[in-house]
């Protein structure tokens, strides 16, 4: 009896222990809600190496960082934006896509995987012809004896005969899709396209489009990959004095002349993104760019090195540079890539139906088997005519399917088939042969919904990254209404901010210069002769670009003195400037005028100004969240935590 005793005191204090310990990991309160270090802890770990002010790293700042972030959670709580329809379409949206990367069933995943990676050894080239998905005017028996006779035409007199015959650019469209590989077109059509034999034109058949049949003109084997940098003259230049066809040949004779490709770009090419690389773009294989003249000719470079002629795309004139091509990688190296891709694509639909057998053997599900008979007795003709004509005894809450706890209802499946509806009129179909697809359909979508909604529950993982995604957009809709708006339309306060912090927003000094560069010092030195003798741009073109040469290049404009364009150290005196090494080739820079540095007006500085005064409007609010919420931290707790990461 002592010793029952006994232990059941030790047994009590365990618990008190462990109840003194949990109330102990509570680090903060905020309007009563605690909030757990283990929480907050998450956090800064995760954000530890994304923190670029080493201030933040500190964890009293850090839990400066966080509390705000919990006051604007909920002050858009107190506001109901999370009732907002538009926050709730946009969080589901979200949460279907990313529930997706978290259902699949690795068998067919693998099987998937595989057939794309045969499927990328190859470029198909192909045309077709499409009658646009209309049910209302359509339906698959007419389509698909319709496209029996566009396919004999497309078949024996070939692509333009039927285009002329048959496009009509509305409900019929005839198109040469040129070379494409996988994942560029939708996932039934590329499978025919890849199923059909060269020279063939395959049956009809149907994807979310319409209904197709595909003419395979060529199938080669895959291009790979290429890696290439490009100098861009954009058509529409803000300087009117460029002529963007005479300024990518001039720059195209100084390559001839042995000029770095890197030093033009970055002097030159319009391409911001790539000019400060030299001109170097992202690896792309066949179908991937949005100009095949861009592809074509980067794949038409055979060595290293090697450059084209300008070319003209419908962005502007470019010179490209192969930097290397490389074959299609190995399997295993691209596995992780290809299964990713799988999961975003219609091939998810075969995943889904096998994942569906699979949570069949987890989950309890009780199909109700006098359903489909029912509805057959209630919908009957009318469903086909656009219409329910539901019995007055219609019982809209018997059940259709249970999984576990969860119940899908006559209504359920009601609303199903009204989604339904618009596909099938007129077609030439049965009322049994709709309810065989639709309640299996149904019976599937009702088992990923259980566990959709379910997800949070039985993976950890997924929580957490809902929750990210939840908070961040509660965030930027709180954001938007209470901070940028306000900020970007009271113009009354921006100038008022402005004109009290005005001496913030200063031009550097800028220079107005005409530059002139060149990749030979001798010809440089040449320039700044003749530029001080008084000879203009054009009279110096035509002496020193003589003989079909491109040896100079002037460019024009008001630079501050920081600019990349200018030597870092630049002499600011006005005139002709000594010769510059810069950015690999050599500058002669007449400075026209200095513009010594001075306060910007408000249009000048207008972008920060908004945004310090966005950071204004944000400072003076949050002090009236932490007077709305009441903010307690646990200092016992937070010195706990200091020690542990010896901060």
């Amino acid at each position: 009896m002592m010793c029952i005793k006994r232990n059941s005191v030790l047994l009590l204090l365990l618990c008190l222990n462990v109840a003194i310990a949990q109330k102990q990991q509570t680090l903060l309160t905020i309007d009563n809600e605690a909030i757990s270090s283990d929480e907050f802890m998450k956090l800064y770990n995760k954000n530890l190496d994304l923190v670029k002010d080493e201030s933040q790293k500190q964890l009293d700042n850090y839990l400066e960082l966080f509390v705000n972030y919990k006051l604007k959670l909920k002050e858009a709580v107190s506001l109901g934006l999370d009732k907002d329809e538009n926050y709730k379409r946009e969080f589901e949206n979200y949460k279907k896509q990313l529930t997706k990367n978290y259902l699949s069933d690795n068998k067919v995943t693998d099987a998937l995987v595989k057939e794309a990676y045969d499927r990328m050894q190859y470029d198909v080239k192909a045309s077709h012809i499409l009658i646009l998905d209309n049910p209302e005017e359509e339906d698959t028996l007419v389509a698909y004896n319709k496209l029996l006779d566009y396919r004999k035409i497309l078949q024996e007199k070939g692509f333009e005969s039927a285009k002329e015959k048959y496009h009509n650019g509305k409900t019929v469209l005839v198109e040469d899709l040129g070379y494409f590989s996988t994942f560029k077109m939708v996932y039934d059509f590329e499978s025919k396209a890849y199923e059909t034999k060269p020279g063939n034109v395959s049956m009809p058949f149907k994807t979310d489009f319409g209904y197709h049949v595909v003419r395979i003109d060529n199938k080669r084997p895959s291009r790979g990959t290429a890696t290439a940098a490009h100098i861009m003259i954009a058509d529409k230049q803000k300087d009117s004095t460029i002529n963007p066809e005479e300024r990518i040949r001039e720059i195209y004779k100084k390559l001839q002349q042995g000029e770095s490709f890197e030093a033009l770009a970055k002097q030159f090419s319009d391409d911001k993104s790539s000019a400060r690389s030299g001109g170097k773009l992202r690896a792309f294989k066949s179908g991937q760019l949005s100009s095949t003249v861009f592809e074509d000719a980067a794949f038409a470079l055979q060595n290293s090195g090697d450059v084209t002629e300008p070319i003209k795309t419908k962005y502007g004139w470019h010179i490209i540079k192969l930097i290397n091509k490389e074959a299609v990688k190995g399997f295993e190296e691209l596995k992780p890539t290809l299964e990713a891709q799988i999961k975003r694509d219609a091939r998810s639909k075969l995943i889904n139906s096998a994942m569906v057998k699979e949570l069949s053997k987890r989950y309890k599900i009780d199909k109700n088997p006098k359903t489909k008979a029912y509805f057959k007795s209630i919908i009957a003709e009318s469903y086909l005519a656009g219409k329910f004509d539901l019995p007055e005894d219609y019982n809209g809450d018997d059940v259709v399917l249970s999984v576990n706890d969860s119940v899908f209802s006559n209504n359920d499946f009601l609303q199903h088939l009204k989604t339904k509806q618009r596909q099938y009129m007129r077609q030439q179909t049965s009322i049994k042969k709709i309810l065989d697809k639709e309640l299996e359909l149904f019976y599937e979508n009702s088992v990923l919904k259980f566990r959709e909604d379910n997800l949070e529950n039985e993976n950890q993982e997924f929580a957490d990254v809902l929750q990210e995604y939840r908070d961040g957009l509660l965030l930027f809709a709180l954001m938007e209404k209470q901070i940028w708006n306000k900020a970007s339309k009271d113009t009354i306060g921006l100038k008022q901010y402005y004109e009290a912090n005005k001496s913030k927003y200063v031009w550097e000094d800028r220079v107005d210069v005409i530059i002139a560069s060149s990749g030979n010092k001798a010809m440089a030195k040449s320039v700044q002769d003749l530029v001080k003798s008084g000879k203009t741009q054009e009279e110096i073109k035509e002496a020193l670009n003589s003989d079909g040469k491109q040896n100079i290049i002037f460019t024009s404009g008001i630079f501050e003195v920081s600019n990349s364009k200018l030597p870092k150290d630049m002499n600011l005196v006005t005139g002709v400037s000594n010769i510059y090494e810069h950015n690999q080739a050599y500058h002669i820079i007449n400075v026209k005028e200095i513009l010594p540095s001075g306060i910007k007006a408000l249009e000048e500085a207008k972008g920060s100004v908004v945004n310090d005064y966005q950071n204004k409007i944000e400072e003076d609010w949050l002090l009236k969240l932490r007077d709305k919420f009441k903010v307690e931290v646990n200092k016992k707790v937070l010195k706990r935590l200091k020690s542990k990461i010896n901060n």
